[in-house]
């Protein structure tokens, strides 16, 4: 698989590259900066590339990487305290390193490798385990994480300790692989589940056209399609009071 090649064409967020052999949604750095990408399209020995940062001054020539990994999202403690963009990347960090008006190209973890989370395990050596179950919690102010045994992960517990760990330190070894408090996980394959239930409750909106003609269950999904101006901000606006 080749990993380098140089940008063909660039039409605003699309580019085009020549010279790598990527499959398809793997992500790629575009241009002398760096920008991310992922790869929506292949024909023949172009690729086409869908980039998630402003395009302006790249051109054609400039290199194009790929990393020959999909776009994953990290699953752990500092979630839920932080602001994303988009891919993931914590703004106020990036805030940090550059100001109010972020730079292209700039990139950070999606979880803090530094901070230590106090874990507390609920599962005791030489416990059988299996993919998805709780073996242990971690506070992220009032909201529990309840840290479990990755999907393709099972087995005895092998070593389990309490105590503050980074996300990437480990705190479990079950079946001869360690186990942190991170996950990472592709954003396009579905979380593995035991049982999908499915929604029976009403959503009450309280306005009568989404009610009426567009009824919406708890638990359920739902969206707004159009165009400019067609109303959907107006929507979530009312929904929001």
């Amino acid at each position: 698989m080749s990993k380098e090649g140089v940008i063909y064409r660039v039409a605003g967020p699309v580019v085009t590259a020549v010279g790598i052999s990527p499959r398809m949604y793997d992500v790629v750095y575009v241009g002398n900066e760096n920008l991310m990408g992922e790869v929506i399209k292949i024909i023949g020995d172009h690729t086409i590339i869908q980039v998630y940062e402003e395009t302006s001054g790249v051109k054609p020539g400039e290199p194009v990487t790929n990393t020959g990994r999909p776009l994953v999202a990290e699953l752990g403690p500092g979630l839920l305290s932080s602001v994303y963009d988009g891919i993931q990347r914590p703004l106020p960090l990036l805030r940090d390193k550059t100001g109010d008006f972020i730079f292209r190209g700039v990139t950070a973890p999606g979880l803090d490798r530094e901070k230590k989370w106090d874990f507390n395990p609920v599962v005791k050596k030489g416990d059988a385990v299996s993919p998805g179950q709780i073996i242990g919690t971690v506070m992220e102010g009032t909201i529990e994480h309840r840290i479990m045994v990755p999907p393709d992960v099972e087995g005895k517990v092998e070593d389990i300790k309490a105590g503050s760990f980074t996300v990437e330190e480990t705190v479990a070894k079950v079946g001869g692989q360690d186990i942190m408090m991170m996950q990472k996980w592709p954003v396009r394959n579905p979380r593995p589940v035991k049982e999908k239930m499915q929604p029976d409750i009403p959503l009450i909106t309280g306005q009568r056209v989404l009610d009426t003609m567009f009824p919406l269950a708890k638990g359920g999904a739902a969206a707004i399609p159009g165009g400019f101006g067609t109303g959907k901000t107006v929507t979530q606006q009312q929904l929001a009071k």
